[in-house]
């Protein structure tokens, strides 16, 4: 038993050794060794503990035990139970533990202390109220030559997986509830309407401040800066940036800088045959939001999309009934659906409208703002119910139950896998990035520096375009943008803590 052990004058009463009070946050199991004991000559009231009165009584295990009624600022009561956990003597009344119990070793001659911590239901724990004042910034990017971590713990999906196969092994089929078995969710329907007409408001909302807002996109790496001119941070990561010190190669900036193109393909009957490599021109690619809400029950022309009436069946892990497989119609629609499927992507979106007024600008931004938000709740809610597969080793994002065997990976160690994609469950930040910048408190004012740096703050690229051009920023980006912090001189950078 590890125990540092404590001498109490105030008990020589009753017994004529010295007792050695023993006192740890385990369970005893073993007396301590004799050169790990040490005796410190510290009575209780050194530490602001009294002994009041002490009583013999015996346990169950018929051991004499001498129980003590402890004081600190105000009086605790005594109990009796004796499966308390253990505390440390210097912080017994610092931690204000409501019961203690003193019992005694015969053989040893030596005693402890039994301690009860405060009920949580009285603990009073200070609660922040609102966003909190400052966060971590987003890490940066995970290198090329790793496995990103699984959403789902490995153990789980282990399991999960276990528990199939036995049922499967078993006879007996896999319950499934919708979606996972091929029918729409009802409640579902007008989130999914909503989201789609969010993501055209929202590329609509961006081409438009997107010529009036100036952005910068580095040729070599992926960073973005949203200023009149591109920051002099040194933190370029691309190649033969040790030659040009870290510093950047601004270029003009376009809409797919700000809102990140992430692909998918369409598939008529996600729960069909799957997409090979030979066959993977036959399928359009279209945005994964896009796709999510079709596969959620939007219903665009030009891309069908199967309304299972009768679920899906497995066994174990083995779909038995799918309900046959269905070619995907041929479908002729006319000039104004076509025009209306240019609206969902982003590509040549900035020449599909003109520059706004000054006086609309903040209007637009404001609308713009909202209609992100309505877009990055709603895939959030729709992901919790829709599969959507991403691959661990590269940014390849597929929306259905599983993933396709297009050999396209050339990520880390594509070799061994034949190009195949390691497929896993999708994050939203791999569905929808946010694509983080740096804030910008003046876009007219210097240029940011390296050696201000952990001084600034960082948004979604969207918000940083959609604030400064006048619309009011939401609580909860407002502790990562670090608005509320000073920003010192150049001189002054050593003298801050």
């Amino acid at each position: 038993m590890l125990h540092t052990p404590y001498i109490f004058p105030e008990l020589y009463q009753t017994h004529r050794k010295p007792l050695h009070c023993r006192l740890s946050r385990k369970t005893p199991t073993a007396p301590a060794p004799p050169h790990r004991r040490r005796n410190l000559h510290l009575p209780p009231s050194a530490i602001g503990l009294h002994v009041s009165s002490i009583s013999v009584v015996r346990d169950w295990w018929n051991m004499p035990s001498i129980a003590a009624q402890w004081y600190s600022k105000a009086m605790l009561p005594m109990t009796t139970a004796t499966d308390a956990p253990y505390c440390n003597l210097a912080s017994f009344h610092e931690r204000q533990f409501k019961h203690a119990k003193v019992w005694f070793d015969k053989p040893k001659q030596s005693c402890g202390i039994y301690c009860n911590k405060r009920p949580a239901s009285q603990r009073q724990v200070k609660k922040r109220d609102g966003p909190p004042q400052n966060v971590d910034l987003p890490p940066q990017p995970a290198p090329i030559k790793k496995k990103k971590p699984f959403p789902v713990p490995l153990t789980q999906i282990l399991r999960t997986s276990r528990t199939e196969k036995k049922l499967g092994q078993m006879g007996i089929e896999t319950p499934l509830k919708a979606p996972d078995n091929g029918l729409l969710v009802q409640e579902m329907i007008p989130l999914a309407h909503e989201v789609f007409d969010a993501w055209k408001d929202l590329i609509r909302g961006l081409a438009q401040l997107l010529q009036a807002i100036p952005v910068y996109a580095c040729s070599e790496c992926s960073e973005v800066h949203v200023a009149e001119e591109g920051h002099h941070i040194q933190d370029c990561r691309g190649p033969k940036n040790a030659k040009r010190r870290g510093m950047h190669s601004w270029v003009k900036g376009s809409m797919d800088d700000v809102l990140v193109p992430i692909e998918s393909y369409h598939l008529f009957d996600p729960f069909g045959r799957r997409i090979k490599h030979d066959t993977r021109f036959n399928y359009d690619r279209i945005p994964a939001v896009v796709e999510l809400c079709i596969q959620a029950g939007v219903d665009v022309p030009g891309y069908p999309s199967r309304r299972r009436t009768i679920p899906v069946r497995k066994l174990g892990r083995k779909v038995i009934d799918n309900g046959g497989y269905l070619a995907e119609p041929i479908q002729s629609y006319p000039l104004e659906a076509s025009s209306s499927l240019m609206d969902l992507d982003t590509h040549g979106a900035m020449s599909r409208f003109s520059r706004p007024s000054d006086e609309d600008i903040s209007i637009i931004a404001q609308e713009t703002m909202v209609t992100y938000e309505t877009v990055t709740t709603g895939v959030r809610r729709l992901m919790k119910k829709y599969s959507v597969k991403a691959c661990g080793y590269c940014s390849e994002v597929h929306v259905g139950p599983w993933g396709h065997n297009a050999k396209l990976c050339g990520a880390f160690k594509h070799q061994w896998r034949d190009g195949k994609h390691g497929w896993q469950d999708a994050t939203f930040e791999e569905v929808f990035p946010p694509n983080y910048v740096w804030h910008v408190r003046d876009p007219k004012g210097p240029p940011l520096i390296t050696s201000l740096k952990r001084f600034y703050g960082k948004a979604p690229a969207v918000v940083e375009v959609c604030s400064q051009a006048g619309a009011s920023v939401p609580d909860k980006y407002k502790p990562m943008m670090r608005v509320d912090i000073v920003m010192p001189d150049t001189e002054e950078v050593g003298l801050v803590a």
